[in-house]
């Protein structure tokens, strides 16, 4: 009974072994899994602030070589490397000194952007190389930049409000809602200025609200409208009046000439008449004169004259 007690936990030495290298082979499988080999996170950072981008969580005592790859706008890409063998760093096209090391690399691989600037939109990845395998991760960064917003009033009870230069484009809304006209202007370095224009007819309206929506932050101000501006039916009046005035002006000076005109007229008329009979006077002296008739009757007047004396 003994023997056989003995021979049967010789036999179970193999089995147990077997078991705890395959217990343990699946903890080092599951320790690796816990690390993706490959991940990107899309981030937004604000205009004037501090970045800092990570590596994949890998032990450093582990990584051979840590590489960060920046690849930037309208920029060649820059490389930063760290040989952890030889504990020596290298760079390539690396200009910007705001974008560095955290902190020394055989401690810490993370990189940091210091401050973050409206260039800094761009791809940046970490590429780690170990025993195990290669790791990376990459961010694609966008910078935010906050918008100046203005509210101003102008003529009429028009109001205007602006978001200056922020990217990316802001939203306006107005409290009470107005008859509003919007205009977007773009730059050459990726902001854009947003502007409402609004007007306000309606008198019962003394205060309105201009609300800016951004993804750095949201304001509202508010304006009190002028109340003495209130005249536009008095301009609509003067706006009719002006027109009819110049028309009858007009109308007035083309009948005062014509009445002129026809007076003239008459005068001349009244002049040439005389002439007329002026000149009819020589044609009936003649004719008295050569006219056999006219003599008899001188003749017999002056007969009977000489009789009655």
């Amino acid at each position: 009974m003994p023997c056989f007690g003995r021979t049967s936990d010789l036999q179970l030495l193999p089995i147990l072994t077997v078991f705890l290298v395959a217990a343990s082979s699946v903890d080092r499988k599951q320790n690796h899994t816990t690390v993706p080999t490959e991940g990107n996170t899309f981030l937004t950072v604000l205009e004037d602030t501090k970045a800092v981008l990570p590596c994949p969580p890998v032990p450093l005592t582990n990584a051979v070589v840590t590489t960060w790859k920046i690849m930037l706008r309208d920029k060649p890409p820059c490389i930063r490397a760290y040989r952890r063998e030889r504990n020596e760093t290298t760079e390539a096209n690396c200009t910007d000194k705001r974008i560095t090391w955290l902190y020394r690399p055989d401690q810490n691989a993370a990189l940091q952007i210091d401050p973050v600037v409206i260039t800094h939109d761009g791809l940046y990845r970490c590429d780690v190389v170990t025993p195990d395998g290669n790791f990376q991760h990459g961010y694609h960064l966008q910078v935010l930049v906050a918008p100046e917003v203005t509210l101003s009033q102008s003529k009429n009870r028009t109001v205007v409000c602006k978001a200056v230069a922020g990217k990316p484009a802001a939203w306006i809304s107005w409290t009470p809602e107005g008859d509003c006209v919007p205009e977007h202007e773009y730059w050459g370095n990726g902001t854009v200025t947003v502007q409402s224009t609004c007007h306000w007819a309606e008198s019962n309206v003394s205060t309105v609200s201009c609300s800016v929506f951004h993804e750095a932050g949201n304001w509202s101000l508010s304006i009190e409208l002028e109340q003495g501006v209130q005249t536009p039916e008095n301009l609509r009046i003067v706006c009719i009046i002006l027109p009819i005035s110049f028309i009858l002006v007009i109308v007035g000076s083309i009948w005062l000439l014509k009445i002129i005109g026809c007076r003239k007229c008459k005068l001349k008329e009244t002049e040439l008449t005389p002439v007329e009979e002026d000149e009819m006077q020589p044609y009936e002296s003649y004719t008295e004169k050569s006219n056999p008739l006219y003599d008899t009757t001188d003749r017999v007047l002056k007969t009977s004259q000489v009789l009655q004396s």
